[in-house]
């Protein structure tokens, strides 16, 4: 096999990588939202042995109404509570109010937490999401995506290499069907016999 072929079929499997992973990227992004799915990625350790850090959960929109202690939810806590981030944790209780925003009072705990978030909460919106599956480990490609730096790499890069293939083939095809120059030495001798034979018949007549 020569060095050409090599490199040809090295950029070949390389872009078939390339591609596979790409799609993968893509499903999971657009997959999920289009079967109704949330996605969020686990990046501290308040559930560690259920969800590890890097993990990515798939959730679904529910009605306030359905939910019940032992469900996994993604929530902002209250203001007062000092956290400014979503929280996923576990419903530990939840306490009938009826002054409260309908009507129920949530307390929720990291499964690898010794003791109970140091807040409740109430849920004004009709429907909450709740964890209906996940995948570990993939959030971190989330994570790193939201970089322009590493997006550049991870699209700019193969994109730019495919491109560069496609221009050396676009060119040696040029180069290909570019018609060759006649040589005079190399015309054919019947034209010069044929009309040696043109003149001496009009000589004739």
């Amino acid at each position: 096999m020569s060095a050409t072929q090599r490199t040809r079929r090295f950029a070949n499997s390389l872009i078939t990588i390339v591609a596979i992973i790409a799609m993968g990227i893509v499903a999971l992004m657009l997959v999920p939202g289009l079967l109704g799915l949330d996605r969020y990625v686990i990046t501290g350790g308040s559930m560690s042995g259920t969800f590890e850090r890097g993990t990515l959960v798939f959730e679904r929109q529910v009605p306030v109404s359905e939910l019940k202690v032992g469900d996994v939810i993604t929530y902002l806590p209250p203001a007062d509570s000092g956290v400014t981030e979503l929280v996923t944790h576990r419903i530990e209780s939840i306490t009938r109010d009826a002054s409260a925003p309908g009507g129920r009072v949530f307390h929720t705990k990291g499964d690898a937490n010794a003791s109970a978030d140091p807040w409740t909460f109430t849920l004004a919106a009709h429907t909450q999401p709740r964890v209906v599956g996940w995948a570990p480990a993939i959030g971190w490609v989330f994570v790193a995506l939201s970089m322009p730096f590493v997006r550049m790499l991870v699209i700019g890069v193969p994109a730019a290499f495919i491109a560069l293939l496609f221009l050396r083939d676009l060119m040696r095809g040029l180069r290909g069907n570019r018609p060759r120059r006649r040589d005079a030495a190399s015309e054919p001798a019947t034209t010069t016999a044929s009309t040696a034979v043109v003149l001496e018949t009009t000589a004739t007549s």
